[in-house]
């Protein structure tokens, strides 16, 4: 009976996995069920506001051709009326001239007749008077007509390239693409933000600009955050824990127009902005406080972040937006605690870059330097942890391979903090007013 007792167990035990199994199989095969769905919902959609928009456009097209031809036609008739005016009013000058030397010689001709048939007695006054009369007319004085040669022949010159050129336009306008040339591959959160990647996937397709759009998840309305040739962008002062939704467009090598735009995709960051903290006399801060201006104040000190926001794997990033003069005491970074006290992140348990390009580690200078920094220079913090031996755990020590960059160069080092840490603060210290950074 035990023995039957467990086998019902095991039999039972192995019913319900079965049934189990059953149920993550359903749930499985209906969620690609549901995305098969939106999938063919994606595609009929797309093909009903495909279809509209070519109606609408050979809609306009006809619309603006019929009105061009006809504004065209109408110039060219009023041509032809002007110069059929210009010519026919010299033959109408012409046909007045003559047409009264008809009538001049009907009249001379009736004299002529009157002179001849008068009486004796009055013969000789009358044809006297007669032949001075036909002198005055001048009779061989004829007016000259224009031959035909001389006159306008008017004709239309109609080109009939025009229409093998417009046909040849028409019968090439227009594509019909089943997928954007290109789309959005990859939106990681950043702190305030998000990086935003996107990649060709029309491999005969020459992009020669990209233009990338969002919108916020309570707005219709796209706008334009970025418009040039790099294939990624990072999208700053986003709102944490809000969806954004991204598409990105291309422009062909030598076109105006833009390609259709891609999927769009939904992201949004979980990770506060970098802020400066507030309140230090030496420094003015923007609105957003991710901007630090070093005033004239003859306050000196180190400006930490708000809070400790570098987290490792991220890149920190500081751009210079205004420079002053160059002092070996100036310095961007992160360190481990926001210590007052010091004029300088040149300390232990920080690293930095002097604005003449050295780079401190605990206080001490590389060997190893970067460039000069300036106005529009760049300079961005990456971390990882590197993995310690069991005893460097059990003493609480943190390795850090960490690489700065600037302008065209790096540095890369190991840094060996004595104790393990989630997260760094940032930090800068100028000693001339002028310097402005914007971190994010």
């Amino acid at each position: 009976i035990r023995e039957m007792e467990i086998e019902t167990e095991a039999l039972l035990q192995e019913a319900k996995e079965s049934i189990e199994a059953a149920q993550n199989y359903k749930s499985e095969l209906q969620q690609r069920l549901q995305g098969l769905n939106q999938a063919r919902k994606q595609i009929k959609e797309s093909a009903s506001q495909t279809r509209e928009v070519l109606k609408q456009r050979f809609s306009d097209l006809q619309e603006t051709l019929i009105k061009l031809l006809n504004e065209r036609l109408t110039l060219l008739l009023l041509e032809v009326d002007t110069i059929e005016q210009e010519s026919i009013k010299p033959l109408d000058d012409c046909q007045k001239l003559i047409e009264h030397g008809v009538n001049t010689a009907d009249d001379l001709l009736r004299d002529g007749e009157n002179a001849i048939c008068c009486g004796v007695g009055e013969k000789n006054e009358e044809l006297g008077n007669f032949t001075k009369k036909a002198l005055q007319i001048q009779l061989d004085s004829l007016p000259e007509v224009p031959s035909l040669v001389e006159v306008a022949c008017l004709s239309a010159q109609l080109d009939d390239s025009f229409l093998m050129a417009v046909k040849d336009r028409i019968v090439s306008y227009g594509t019909v693409a089943s997928q954007p040339p290109v789309q959005i591959e990859e939106l990681i959160e950043r702190p305030g933000g998000i990086l935003v990647r996107w990649c060709k996937v029309d491999d005969d397709f020459l992009a020669q600009d990209y233009r990338l759009q969002y919108r916020k998840s309570t707005s219709n309305h796209f706008e334009d955050v970025y418009v040039g040739p790099e294939t990624e962008f990072l999208a700053l002062h986003l709102d944490p824990n809000i969806d954004y939704q991204y598409r990105v467009g291309a422009r062909g090598d030598g076109r105006h127009e833009w390609s259709p735009w891609s999927i769009p995709q939904t992201a949004h960051t979980t990770l506060v902005p970098h802020e400066w903290s507030s309140g230090f006399e030496g420094y003015s801060l923007s609105s957003r406080r991710n901007i630090a201006l070093r005033n004239d104040c003859p306050a000196s000190g180190v400006l930490y972040s708000k809070a400790p926001t570098y987290f490792c794997g991220q890149t920190l990033t500081f751009r210079i937006e205004g420079a002053s003069q160059l002092d070996k005491r100036d310095s961007i970074g992160v360190c481990v605690e926001n210590l007052n006290g010091y004029d300088s992140l040149q300390r232990d348990k920080a690293v930095c870059i002097s604005t003449n390009g050295a780079v401190f580690v605990n206080g001490k200078e590389m060997t190893n330097q970067l460039p000069t920094i300036s106005t529009g220079s760049t300079v961005t913090f990456d971390m990882e942890a590197v993995n310690l031996l069991p005893s460097s755990y059990e003493e609480g020590n943190l390795k850090l391979r960490v690489t700065i960059s600037s302008g065209n160069r790096e540095v890369v080092f190991d840094w060996l903090l004595d104790q393990p840490c989630d997260s760094l603060y940032f930090g800068c210290s100028f000693t001339s007013p002028g310097w402005k950074v914007l971190v994010f």
